[in-house]
């Protein structure tokens, strides 16, 4: 037969329309992304982190995926989450404070009312040029608002039984929405699972973006009546003996071997109330420091117990409707491709303190009329094996468990990572898994190179990520880490010098024994104190101003 120049031309390109075709759906589609943020949740609270909680979608999550048994927070909310969304340590980006450095008059301060630099911006606007989109549900404590910064939808709940407070796409919801069996954990998975079918229906072809950030276990201890039953008694035995408990589950699943940190009683949050003024306001039941459990009265022991029960109640909710949202991906037939990443914003709190409606020493524990914390002892209990709590820079206060899940991308099940990693690295393993990156400038301004480093490394095999060093500065306290030397200090408290490869729960200070390693590591982390702070001063406020980040009212400390 004969074939004309033309009809040569005319086959080529159907062939390479053909191929092209066949390259296009082979190719893999871009993942889903499920942040999910718990807040004030312990390092060993989840069952698959020793704890005795019932959390069968998180064990589920670590069964079929990997978890990291040296991944660090910032120990408190406002800071994780400009480090979860930023990919900088929030120092950098004006969201927390250095100690020893002041911004200049105009700027807006470090700390939960930091306003971030343009060129700080948040995952969503560099996920959305690859046509992902994005949706918040539930906590916020980010500097203006979710619209404003990526998201296409949003969603903040009230308190935990307060529905009065909720906001959906910036909007008030009125006040009687949801109000009858209103419980924000219900509603913020509610919301994330709402804007999930509506990707489905409307954006099937794109992929999306999840950031589900939970209130849970945060103070007050409010919990719903059957789920504080499911843990009824099951704390009689006291702190002490969850602890061991809890350690010794730890060592048998070879997550960390460590000794058990001591209690700390003279050792609490400097804006607690006394512990003769929490007696007063709650009852003879409250102790406000971590003693031994044997050292209590009765009465104590059983007011402690019921507390602890509410704060496991909490957990054990989040955790069932972190499955109704994970079912909700699998029902879109797009779990295998959704890449699933979960974590705490900051160890478990010591917090005692009285807000709100205040607390009704006559109402039931873990119901709304009554404002309570787990406090000091239980905390220690939450932070299993580690010293201390929430705001300090000791283990037991940056610790988080990270679990990370993605069927399609990790073949690894159950298998733990022992490399030590932050929630800085969340942004550029995000990156490296969707092909976003920065942009040369922001608004005419230079953009910095992210401070953290790709965790996709891990997900194939133990050890291929390694940091220079990770750092740490809040309320005061301070922290470096150098391959396994560890610096801390608790305040204006003498430096610490600890080698976390023999004593990750920080009991035997070497500062004495090694005075160059604590002059070397301290000088280290005054380097990184005045790089961070020249970034801070980058991009004065004024320069950007009516700009929307700053139009929002930057959002209240905790």
């Amino acid at each position: 037969r004969n074939i004309t120049p033309m009809k040569t031309k005319s086959l080529l390109v159907t062939l390479l329309v053909a191929l092209s075709g066949i390259l296009a759906a082979a190719a893999p589609a871009k993942p889903n992304i499920l942040i999910i943020v718990a807040d004030d949740m312990g390092f060993s609270d989840a069952g698959c982190y020793g704890g005795e909680i019932q959390t069968p979608s998180l064990d589920s999550l670590a069964s079929k995926g990997v978890r990291f048994t040296q991944c660090y927070n910032t120990a408190r909310c406002w800071s994780s989450r400009a480090c979860i969304l930023t990919g900088y340590y929030a120092q950098a980006v004006r969201r927390d404070s250095t100690t020893g450095f002041k911004l200049p008059a105009g700027y807006r301060s470090g700390g939960a009312g930091g306003v971030r630099p343009r060129w700080a911006q948040l995952l969503p606007e560099y996920l959305k040029p690859l046509g992902y989109r994005s949706y918040h549900s539930g906590k916020w404590h980010v500097d203006g608002t979710p619209l404003d910064n990526g998201f296409d939808h949003s969603y903040e709940p009230g308190g935990f039984f307060e529905p009065g407070s909720q906001r959906e796409d910036g909007v008030k919801l009125p006040a009687g929405a949801g109000k009858d069996g209103y419980y924000s954990t219900v509603a913020t998975a509610d919301h994330a699972i709402k804007f999930l079918r509506d990707h489905q229906e409307k954006h099937a072809g794109q992929p999306f973006f999840e950031y589900l950030a939970f209130h849970a276990p945060h103070f007050p201890l409010h919990a719903l009546p059957e789920d504080i039953a499911v843990y009824k008694d099951r704390y009689l035995s006291g702190w002490d003996v969850i602890r061991a408990e809890r350690l010794e589950r730890i060592e048998k699943m070879g997550l960390i071997e460590c000794e058990l940190s001591a209690l700390e009683p003279d050792v609490v949050p400097d804006w607690n109330l006394p512990e003769s003024a929490l007696r007063e306001r709650i009852g003879p039941g409250e102790v406000g420091h971590a003693v031994p459990w044997i050292s209590l009265k009765s009465e104590e022991r059983e007011f402690q117990a019921a507390k602890m029960a509410v704060h496991a109640a909490m957990i054990h909710r989040m955790d069932i409707e972190i499955g109704r949202v994970l079912a909700q991906i699998k029902a879109m037939g797009a779990i295998d491709n959704t890449i699933v990443f979960f974590m705490s914003d900051n160890g478990a709190s010591a917090e005692q303190i009285i807000r709100g409606g205040g607390h009704d020493p006559k109402a039931v524990i873990g119901s709304a009329k009554t404002y309570l914390g787990i406090g000091p002892g239980w905390s220690s209990a939450a932070n299993t094996p580690f010293r201390l709590h929430k705001s300090w820079n000791h283990e037991g206060g940056i610790a988080t468990p990270l679990i990370v899940s993605w069927p399609a991308g990790i073949k690894a099940h159950g298998e733990f990572r022992t490399d030590a990693v932050h929630l800085i690295d969340l942004v550029p393993t995000v990156f490296e898994l969707t092909g976003a990156t920065q942009p040369a400038t922001v608004a005419d301004l230079p953009v910095p190179p992210l401070h953290g480093l790709s965790l996709v490394p891990d997900f194939a095999r133990d050890g291929m990520v390694k940091h220079d060093y990770l750092w740490w500065n809040h309320h005061g306290n301070r922290a470096i880490r150098v391959g396994d030397w560890k610096l801390v200090a608790d305040h204006e408290k003498p430096w610490e010098l600890f080698d976390l490869a023999k004593d990750r729960s920080e009991t035997k200070n070497l500062a004495a024994e090694f005075p160059g390693k604590v002059k070397e590591l301290e000088q280290e982390w005054t380097k990184h104190a005045e790089e961070f702070h020249t970034l801070a001063l980058k991009d004065p406020p004024k320069a950007g101003a009516g700009r929307a980040k700053e139009k929002a009212a930057a959002t209240k400390a905790e």
